[in-house]
């Protein structure tokens, strides 16, 4: 598969894995990604498969026991929803919960991390306000307990109390994109600062245990989407690489968070699919003697679900081979 911006081209037809069903019974833990695999040589061309309208925003709800049936229209094979024998091409009322409904991609773990992670600029974690102080001279304090801050507060009276993980740097060009930081807790202001910007502030909520130094930043209330649509990227995306992962693994596997040093700034969108390149070995050239390296392989895809200006979060949809920082990242 090449690189590419493939809203500039004609699209290729969809190609069909080899020996797909012609039937299919939707099972809990499906996702329309899993169903898509199990079709399309290109999942995130889902939309073509279960539509005859590729422009419909509003995937199909299925859910699990539905059968599903392949077809072909003008040519194009379709997936829909087999009712009494006819085959559903088009949503219909359905007496289900909308939550039952299979999602797009598997979401559980992208609340919870976003919940926790965030990429700040230095500058924002520079001037951010931060615990100078424990109770009682403590340097460790948990929920209940009271803290002292000092810095230049907003309106806010509730703070996340947030820690440097990683420094977020290009690999290529050095450029820096900002501070990947941890969430570990949640504090309270008791007053108002004082003149020199002093503040207690109790312990509400803590993920780990609250250290001084660590900084505050006002809570707000990130919105996370409900569902996810794969897509391919609006334009090539270029020089893009896995810069670091969360929870400090070092071989990265499907469902794995990493993050990217491509955002905004690069056109990239919540919902683009970029396929990950594991970089080919070097090995040595018994008739030049020299080092070579063999052709990169293609080891996995991911979905990007939170973009920042010069950095962004994925998740890892698909991996063929253990995954690491340093992989590239490209186009589908």
């Amino acid at each position: 598969m090449s690189s590419g911006w493939l809203g500039a081209q004609p699209e290729k037809p969809l190609t069909l894995n080899p020996d797909v069903p012609l039937t299919y019974t939707v099972q809990a833990g499906d996702t329309l990604w899993d169903i898509s695999t199990l079709f399309l040589r290109d999942p995130w061309r889902w939309r073509e498969l279960w539509s005859s309208n590729p422009q419909v925003d509003n995937p199909h709800l299925i859910y699990p026991g539905d059968t599903l049936s392949l077809r072909w229209e003008a040519g194009e094979p379709r997936l829909g929803r087999t009712d009494e024998g006819v085959i559903k091409l088009s949503p219909s009322m359905r007496a289900s919960p909308l939550d039952l409904a299979i999602p797009a991609i598997p979401r559980q773990q992208i609340g919870p991390f976003l919940r926790q992670h965030r990429v700040a600029e230095v500058i924002e974690l520079d001037r951010a306000p931060y615990i100078v102080a424990g109770e009682a001279g403590r340097l460790i304090s948990g929920v209940g307990d009271t803290v002292y801050g000092k810095g230049a507060w907003q309106t806010a009276r509730s703070y996340r109390l947030v820690r440097r993980a990683e420094k977020l740097k290009d690999p290529i060009s050095g450029e820096g994109l900002g501070i990947f930081v941890t969430d570990v807790g949640e504090a309270r202001l008791q007053n108002s600062p004082s003149e020199e910007g002093m503040v207690a502030l109790t312990v509400a909520e803590m993920r780990e245990e609250i250290r001084i130094g660590d900084r505050l930043l006002p809570v707000i209330e990130s919105a996370v989407e409900s569902t996810y649509q794969p897509q391919a990227p609006e334009t090539t995306i270029d020089g893009a690489y896995v810069i670091a992962v969360a929870g400090g693994v070092t071989q990265i596997g499907a469902l794995d968070i990493v993050v990217i040093n491509r955002g905004a700034r690069e056109s990239l969108r919540v919902g683009d699919v970029l396929a990950i390149d594991h970089a080919g070995e070097r090995v040595q050239d018994s008739v030049t003697g020299k080092q070579v390296r063999l052709p990169d392989k293609q080891a996995g895809v991911l979905m990007v679900f939170s973009v920042y200006e010069r950095a962004s979060f994925g998740l890892v949809l698909e991996a063929k081979r253990p995954l690491a920082v340093g992989d590239k990242l490209r186009n589908p």
